[in-house]
């Protein structure tokens, strides 16, 4: 008869003499299933990393690299949240709901930002098969108004399929002061920024702590760990001492350091020797063109990102020596991403205060340069301006949010020195962040049931690379691919790509364009990749029954991925607040953090704030209540 589920297969007699037991066991992978570690890095560029021709220090990373394979045809969907569902799913940011970050949510099955039950995350089958699941740092896979001590938690990590969760649930936060959720519960930093706080050590010890924890107990049992620091992701904050080690580094200008890193990348083999290097964009200044103080200002700003990209993979490395003393790092399949290309968020000048840009209050080099020394630090929340962006993009065009390669074309490392024996080479199969979630399936021996927890799953869209890790020449695993980001349209088929660029509203930094032109007058380019990578070489007019087979394909996957209706037009808070909106606001003391997309509304209109407090003898100092940051 079923019992919880599972069938009792002992014998019940009257008593014990005449029973036979039979015992439920948790479920547990077979002996030797590796462990995985998945790491997705934030904004960072396909010339970033050292091994792709950086002259940033990224030593362990490049580690990882020179101990596994390093793929140059890797791709993501130009944007954070929806790479991340395609990682853990499997299936195409779409399909999952999540054409593009929940904030920007729109009311049709692609675009709520609702992850639905029906696109398993391969945490929810790996738990469900005996694997312990960890994740660690950055979300962003829930809507804003359900990252709240309100819940509903479904869409927490904990409510797919991780046993532990400690990081943010937003985009972006803090690196001195972070919002921080443990397991479904809001709590505060164990220190502060003055006693050295910073988020990416602090995410680290919890990484680290988990996987000591397993093993104080059970020695044997894997794991699947998602370690998601939010770096490089604004605001760019790391500490004073790493600032320093980049003092005078990128004073050379972006074009000089992107001319450097392409040279480097042709002589590591990440793109073939007759590689053309796109050419800057228009909008975007040369170099030479820059005042004194415009070229010191962004020199800083450079410095401030590559030391904190520097300080992450160190502390990626302090992850990796803990693995190394447990006996685990041998059989750990170790895979790391960026979830996007390069981020032009901080416009031609950079951002001291990032939050203009999202208020659409433009930055000027008057505002920022005063702030010079500040940057980095916890009095700042910067970002650095579309010149290295430019150049950390190297050789592609364009950037996060444009799904030209500059922004889909990213890093990928795999690492697995129990398995992979072609150790410290290169892999050019074009692949997709999609192909990660089936190849962690095939890599634990397991597949993506047709049925999760009782609900019907759509079916899987990636392919494994398994085959892919030791044979180079191993047969292509994507033949064609589709792209959609703010409008933007791309169709990936047998070598060849066919692209258009629609303007977003109100973000002049991703070049010029109409935002208000039909879609159907958007103008499509060609590329022939096998030779032309970098896509210089504009073949629309030589092969214009090609492109239009290629732009009738794009359709097709467009209704069956729920890519349409298609819209630019992004805009934050469409979504309908599930609760009242009420005219007062009552927050008790000590009450938690709350996200501000959940909070009161004050910008925009006259409110005023009663605050009742009891205030000891000799008076007290401290914070009534605070909505915002530094």
């Amino acid at each position: 008869m079923p019992w919880h589920g599972e069938r009792f297969r002992g014998t019940i007699g009257l008593t014990p003499e005449t029973s036979v037991p039979h015992w439920r066991i948790a479920p547990r992978p077979a002996e030797g299933s590796p462990n995985v570690l998945m790491v997705v890095l934030d904004d960072i560029g396909y010339g970033h990393l050292g091994c792709y021709g950086s002259d940033i220090e990224t030593p362990v990373i490049d580690g990882l690299a020179g101990r596994g394979l390093r793929y140059t045809n890797f791709h993501t969907t130009a944007l954070c949240s929806p790479t991340r569902a395609c990682l853990l799913t499997g299936r195409n940011h779409h399909t999952a709901g999540l054409g593009c970050i929940a904030e920007l949510s729109q009311g049709y099955p692609g675009y709520d930002g609702m992850l639905p039950p029906t696109v398993a995350l391969v945490s929810e089958v790996m738990s469900e098969r005996g694997y312990a699941t960890f994740a660690i740092g950055k979300w962003h896979l829930c809507p804003a108004e359900e990252c709240t001590p309100a819940g509903p938690y479904t869409r927490w990590p904990l409510g797919r399929g991780f046993d532990h969760f400690y990081g943010f649930l937003g985009g972006e936060t803090n690196q001195y002061y972070p919002d921080l959720v443990r397991d479904n519960t809001f709590v505060e930093q164990p220190k502060s920024a003055a006693e050295g706080y910073h988020l990416t050590e602090d995410l680290t010890d919890s990484a680290i702590s988990y996987v000591r924890d397993l093993r104080s107990v059970d020695q044997t049992k894997p794991f699947f760990m998602y370690f998601c620091p939010g770096a490089c992701h604004a605001p760019h904050q790391v500490p004073q001492e790493w600032i320093e080690r980049y003092r005078g580094k990128f004073d050379k200008g972006w074009d000089a350091w992107r001319e450097e890193t392409f040279r480097r990348q042709k002589a590591l083999g990440i793109v073939p020797q007759d590689t053309e290097l796109s050419p800057r964009p228009e909008w975007v200044a040369a170099w030479d063109s820059l005042g004194d103080d415009e070229r010191r200002l962004y020199a800083r700003m450079m410095e401030v990102f590559a030391a904190f990209l520097s300080h992450t993979d160190h502390h990626l490395g302090r992850l990796i020596d803990a693995l190394r003393k447990t006996g685990d790092l041998d059989n750990t399949l170790i895979m790391l991403v960026s979830d996007n290309g390069a981020s032009g968020e901080g416009g031609f000048h950079g951002s001291f205060n990032e939050n203009l840009i999202f208020n659409g209050i433009p930055d000027t080099v008057a505002q920022n340069l005063p702030h010079i020394d500040d940057l980095g630090s916890e009095r700042s929340f910067g970002h650095y301006p579309t010149g290295w962006v430019m150049a950390a993009n190297t050789p592609f065009r364009r950037w996060k949010r444009n799904v030209h390669n500059g922004g889909i074309s990213d890093p990928f490392v795999v690492s697995w020195p129990a398995k992979i024996t072609a150790t410290g080479e290169v892999r050019t199969q074009y692949t997709h962040a999609i192909d990660v979630a089936a190849t962690v399936m095939e890599a634990v021996g397991m597949e993506f049931p047709h049925h999760v927890k009782g609900v019907p799953q759509e079916s899987v869209a990636g392919e494994s690379l398994v085959p892919t890790f030791n044979d180079g020449a191993a047969p292509e695993v994507r033949t064609t691919q589709y792209y959609e980001m703010f409008g933007s349209r791309a169709l990936y088929k047998d070598g060849w790509k066919a692209v258009t660029f629609h303007a977003p509203p109100g973000i002049p930094a991703d070049g010029p364009g109409d935002p208000n032109l039909p879609f159907t007058k958007d103008e499509w380019e060609l590329y022939d990749l096998r030779s032309d990578r970098t896509e210089i070489r504009n073949l629309a007019e030589v092969e214009p029954a090609r492109l239009q087979e290629m732009i009738v394909l794009w359709y097709v996957e467009a209704g069956k991925h729920n890519v349409l209706p298609l819209h630019a037009e992004q805009q934050k808070g469409q979504r309908p607040r599930p609760f009242t909106e009420p005219e007062v606001y009552r927050y008790w003391p000590h009450t938690t953090r709350i996200d501000n997309e959940a909070a009161v509304k004050v910008l925009m209109r006259p409110f005023s704030v009663l605050a009742s407090a009891t205030i000891p003898e000799g008076g007290a100092e401290g914070v009534l209540i605070a909505q915002g940051g530094q």
